[in-house]
């Protein structure tokens, strides 16, 4: 075993930890966030080795609600074919790509990893659909409208480790919240300067009023913002020429011209198009502009692209073939549930999988509607009919 001594002692993974931060100074562009500045809304103290937005990834990656992505829907739910695009990989190919785009950029990969993994983890059973029943039933219980990034903070601040969340940083939080991937933008500018309060007042905003737009506070959450869109747009068209929905001479020639007609093309073009277009000119080819985005003709062909999916798939009736008894289970799932918290049931199995190991404050805090909506959003899509088959529910069979 080598012995050393004082003048010879070996760096602590702590000495390794500073000199990481002293490398982001020197590497990353004048624009990118330090992970020397991630905000915690409860500072715990020292987190040892890990950099601040590492040690968020690594908690979105282990938390509950990250192991649900695994039967989550995207687009297709119902389906029996295994090469159909799940939850889990969309968030896996939204933190690939957007690392990507933030290695070309030099900016925060790690703070990237932790938006892209964390984005869509409130998304209820059932994708888009699911959510918008889930937003009626809310309504119509006297609560704000469902919204999947609003209950993806819900999930990692007051769910999570069994209601005291994940204490993860502001500029993570903030992402998430934002990252809005309907929404067209063809470049977007970060709103800088939040603190914790300022959050919050957002997060009651958009909860109040789901037309609320939002700008992510860092560049790199206005990155994973726009991969959002870069993940789904071309794996969206495979699936659905895999599931015999539309054929690929169907994509407008417009659209083939400019980005191609394979998801493979549409990636490469748009991320090659993201990262040339936010750098300046020269040979330095840096970030100067406190913005990214894409040029006029990309994004006018995908904005042409979002469109035609809109229409052709994510509105096309042959997907929500038996949706009608889907939206019978979450009623007589939302009624029940509702029904057994108000009365205590405590046999019941929303207080054996819920409520029986969540701190008391949780209780405290939510009205019985709430725990109710965050017991169905939780929900994967397996369990979800599971239950709702218990309580007499018609479940639609798979393709």
């Amino acid at each position: 075993m080598p012995v050393h001594n004082q003048q010879n002692k070996p760096a602590t993974l702590l000495d390794l930890k500073d000199k990481l931060d002293k490398r982001e100074t020197n590497h990353l562009c004048r624009l990118a966030t330090l992970s020397r500045d991630g905000v915690r809304r409860h500072e715990a103290g020292p987190t040892g080795h890990r950099q601040a937005f590492s040690l968020d990834a690594d908690r979105i990656l282990h938390s509950r609600a990250y192991t649900r992505y695994i039967d989550k829907t995207q687009v297709f739910y119902m389906v029996s074919n295994d090469h159909i695009t799940h939850r889990v990989l969309h968030v896996q190919l939204v933190s690939k790509i957007a690392r990507t785009i933030g290695r070309f950029l030099r900016l925060n990969e790690d703070l990237i990893e932790a938006i892209a993994l964390g984005h869509d983890i409130g998304h209820p059973p059932f994708g888009h659909d699911g959510e918008k029943e889930l937003a009626q039933l809310c309504t119509a219980h006297d609560l704000p409208p469902f919204q999947h990034n609003v209950q993806s903070i819900q999930f990692l601040e007051r769910l999570e480790r069994k209601g005291q969340g994940w204490n993860l940083t502001l500029q993570v939080l903030d992402g998430i919240l934002c990252h809005d991937g309907e929404i067209h933008s063809r470049d977007l500018e970060p709103k800088r300067n939040k603190d914790f309060a300022a959050f919050d007042r957002e997060l009651e905003a958009k909860s109040a009023a789901p037309e609320t737009q939002l700008l992510p506070m860092t560049l790199e959450g206005c990155v994973v913002r726009l991969c959002d869109t870069i993940a789904y747009i071309g794996r969206d068209i495979e699936d659905a020429i895999e599931l015999k929905l539309i054929g690929r001479a169907d994509i407008p020639a417009g659209c083939s011209t400019v980005l191609g007609n394979t998801n493979g093309s549409i990636v490469y073009r748009l991320v090659e198009d993201l990262i040339t277009n936010s750098l300046a000119p020269g040979d330095g080819r840096e970030l100067t502009r406190d913005a990214i985005g894409f040029s006029p003709e990309v994004s006018d062909s995908l904005q042409e692209l979002k469109a035609f999916n809109y229409s052709n798939i994510y509105m096309n009736p042959a997907i929500k073939r038996d949706f009608a008894k889907i939206h019978t289970c979450y009623r007589v799932l939302f009624e029940t549930y509702l029904d057994q918290v108000t009365k205590m049931e405590s046999t019941s199995e929303i207080f054996r999988e819920m409520l029986d190991s969540m701190d008391p404050a949780y209780v405290e805090m939510h009205a019985p509607a709430e725990i109710v909506r965050d017991f169905i959003a939780g929900m994967t899509d397996d369990y979800f009919l599971k239950v709702a088959s218990l309580y007499g529910c018609p479940i639609p069979e798979k393709i």
